[in-house]
């Protein structure tokens, strides 16, 4: 059970359901009922959280996945992948791509108007849908394929982090966000006592998770989003102890935290307006994400090939850097966090927004599927002729 739901196929799928629930549900009689219920304010107010309940989803159970994403990355920065420079610089090159041209494009299409800072919304790729739509689709695809695409969405993810830690950050709270590296120092020094599989060490996990929320409470507070303290934390905790954290955790990420995000990101009222009534938002994010993370991803992957290409070492075709920049369109998770943050203050604008990132994602989706499939079928095609042509 366990291995279902840390697979991709399983994170994809119940994204997807989590997200056509979430927007069905509020377009039906149970609509109202559940946005109360998402507005509804928890107690805390007295400790300074009071947050709503949907900002508790993004912004207190989001940084669970950010966690994992900042483990994950650490781990491919130092051991995977992205350890050699020479491995890393082109799917680095790419990644870069897969941001700057969907941001110009939705520049392009907003220019003009008072929608230009939602220009992050489609710069992000979903790591756990592109993925598994891969995992669904490309039996038989080479192993060089899902590298460069793992290695690609783990640079976006950083890229996103970066993005949300400086463009989003309002109002700075220099003493909290002193305190917060403090803390942060202090879950470092005991991540570094704890050993996996010792007894006798419950005190210290106890320890770390306290360290763990009063970091995120002084992040909060500092003005930079809460997210970003699970990206600190994971970074500063040791290999081994992220390792089993990241084993532990990652089931319910996929099967509660992105679902349950989806979910309350996605319950929106589609708005009962023309196509040509729809802000430019709408039309820039659905361009942007498909079509401007294809376009990115394809030229600046396929110009770092040819320029950092290595006598003996193989690279990428260029029909491979075109079924990844294909399922690099699929922005979902991250690019709904960044509607959020983007359009917090225009709900009417932020439901567009929700409903662009979907729609893109949605045709990012198709188009993968069949990419990928058609070129799956081509490389299994081959493989059978090269066997029989051996047993001959």
């Amino acid at each position: 059970m366990l291995a279902l739901v840390r697979s991709p196929r399983f994170s994809a799928i119940a994204l997807l359901t989590a997200a056509v629930l979430g927007l069905v549900v509020a377009n039906t009689a149970l609509g109202p009922g559940l946005e109360r219920l998402l507005d509804a304010h928890s107690p805390w107010g007295v400790v300074g959280l009071d947050l709503s309940v949907s900002h508790w989803i993004s912004d207190g159970l989001l940084a669970v996945f950010f966690l994992l994403v900042a483990i994950e990355l650490k781990h491919e920065l130092l051991e995977g992948e992205l350890s050699n420079p020479r491995t890393a610089v082109i799917p680095a090159i790419a990644a870069v791509g897969g941001v700057v041209v969907p941001a110009l494009v939705y520049l392009a299409v907003t220019t003009g108007t008072s929608y230009q800072h939602g220009w992050p919304i489609p710069t992000a790729t979903d790591i756990a849908f592109a993925l598994g739509v891969l995992a669904m689709f490309g039996r038989g695809l080479p192993s060089t394929v899902r590298v460069f695409l793992l290695a690609l969405a783990v640079l976006d993810d950083l890229i996103a982090i970066v993005i949300i830690a400086v463009v989003f950050a309002h109002g700075t709270d220099f003493a909290a966000l002193g305190g917060a590296v403090v803390a942060l120092l202090v879950f470092a020094l005991l991540g570094r006592l704890l050993r996996p599989g010792r007894t006798g060490q419950s005190w210290i996990i106890v320890a770390m998770v306290a360290v763990g929320v009063v970091t995120w409470w002084l992040v909060y507070h500092s003005g930079v989003h809460a997210t970003i303290a699970g990206v600190a934390l994971g970074l500063v905790l040791p290999r081994r102890p992220g390792h089993v954290l990241h084993e532990r955790v990652e089931p319910w990420s996929n099967a509660v935290v992105l679902p349950l995000f989806a979910f309350a990101s996605a319950a929106v009222v589609v708005p009962s307006v023309g196509l040509g009534e729809l802000s430019p938002t709408f039309w820039a994010v659905v361009l942007a994400l498909p079509v401007g993370k294809l376009i990115g991803i394809t030229v600046f992957g396929a110009t770092a090939t040819r320029v950092f290409r290595a006598p003996g070492r193989s690279t990428l075709s260029f029909g491979s850097i075109v079924t990844v920049g294909v399922l690099g369109g699929i922005g979902f998770t991250v690019s709904l966090l960044m509607n959020e943050l983007a359009f917090a203050r225009s709900e009417e604008v932020l439901d567009e927004g929700v409903l662009a990132v979907l729609v893109g994602s949605g045709i990012a989706m198709v188009a993968s599927a069949v990419v990928v499939s058609l070129r799956a079928r081509r490389y299994r095609a081959r493989r059978e002729l090269f066997e029989a042509e051996a047993t001959e």
